[in-house]
């Protein structure tokens, strides 16, 4: 039973979850700006026989730190087996004739600003890098580091293999590079894979938050109803006001077995379903501490109907019903005042349970005739 936890709960919840949501927000605001980048129209020129070629399209982007400029020449790929211009001595076999050329380089082996750096010092003006292989023609954008005026661009894996085969055919390829438009590049797989984790995430902290709000509505609404069951359960028991000339009041009568204390004309002693009575400010913390009478240990919650986990929910009924029974001792009176009863106690108060003219031994005695019900408590 967790009443007195959830006011609290909900305040140490909420600036974090405030928290998290910001750094969502931000992490995602600039995984946003990190995939904004230009597109670049290439138009790729070939001849085929004594048939000129040409294919234009928005095929390829632009890197991070590229130069944004028109750039035309051949396109020229790394000799030997190995396509991705890692190794500083790789060589380029171009025609001699050629003023500018760009480099054809394959994805993967090292960094971009390495690939960059191997083709520029071999002459070229700018560099054409095709992306892995079984990704299609999907392109994504490269952060590399800036090369004056030089002109980076990434194109798909496809279109990469089919410049490539051409030229290991013999075939001159040229392009003409010139910038496209300024777009954010949405479905690449790091934004795809970031908006999996972080939709994941939300959906998770939601259903947790309005669980936990949901558990706890209830928990209130059953608390509400156990105060209301216990308002009417301690109106059923029996109050009574000694007064004087009573056999309680006796020099040589009973004490409260709770308190220890003689009982004294004007003291209000409430009787419970088993017929032992005590002081009504002692037995009310204790019915609400432990449920049960002090002397028989009859439940006395479940004799009144009341259904309740006494051992999980005890401090809670005390703080609840404080309130409502203000007569009552606080919960750390009771735990200061409420003591198991001695042997000695025991024996001296045997004789409120005897009655020796009722077949019940729980009946009170003759000195009792006068208890009358009290008006709700």
């Amino acid at each position: 039973m967790n009443l007195l936890k959830t006011g609290t709960w909900r305040n140490n919840t909420a600036p974090s979850w405030l928290l998290k949501f910001s750094f969502l927000w931000l992490f995602s605001q600039n995984c946003c700006r990190a995939s904004a980048g230009w597109t670049a129209y290439m138009n790729i020129s070939f001849h085929i026989g004594n048939r000129m070629v040409s294919e234009l399209g928005e095929t390829g982007v632009f890197g991070t730190s590229s130069a944004l400029k028109r750039m035309m020449g051949v396109i020229v790929p790394p000799e030997g087996k190995t396509q991705n211009a890692c190794n500083p001595n790789t060589s380029f076999s171009r025609s001699k004739n050629s003023e500018k050329w760009l480099a054809l380089v394959e994805r993967g082996g090292c960094t971009f600003t390495q690939k960059i750096k191997v083709a520029t010092e071999k002459g070229a003006s700018g560099v054409i890098i095709y992306n892995f292989p079984g990704t299609g023609n999907q392109v994504f954008p490269m952060s590399h580091q800036a090369f004056e005026d030089i002109v980076v661009v990434m194109i798909g894996n496809l279109k990469g293999m089919e410049i490539l085969r051409l030229i290991q055919k013999g075939v001159y390829v040229t392009v003409t590079v010139e910038v496209g438009r300024k777009r954010i590049l949405w479905m690449n797989h790091y934004f795809v894979s970031f908006m999996i984790v972080t939709s994941t995430m939300l959906i998770y902290f939601i259903s947790y938050h309005i669980r936990r709000l949901w558990v706890a509505r209830i928990q209130t609404r059953r608390w509400r109803r156990l105060t209301t069951d216990l308002k009417k359960a301690f109106g059923q028991l029996q109050v009574r006001v000694l007064k004087e000339g009573d056999e309680e009041v006796n020099p040589n009568g009973d004490s409260c077995i709770v308190c220890f204390e003689l009982y004294k004309p004007n003291d209000t002693v409430r009787i419970l379903t088993c017929k032992h009575f005590f002081h009504k400010n002692c037995i009310d913390p204790w019915i609400l501490a432990h449920g049960t009478c002090p002397m028989c240990k009859c439940d006395i919650l479940k004799a009144l109907g009341i259904q309740v986990d006494v051992e999980d929910g005890t401090e809670s009924l005390r703080v609840l019903m404080s309130s409502e029974l203000p007569e009552t001792l606080s919960p750390n009176e009771a735990e200061t005042n409420i003591e198991p009863p001695s042997a000695r106690m025991l024996d001296k108060v045997t004789h409120v349970q005897e009655n020796p003219t009722s077949q019940n031994d729980n009946q009170p005695n003759s000195g009792r005739d006068d208890i009358h019900p009290s008006p709700l408590a």
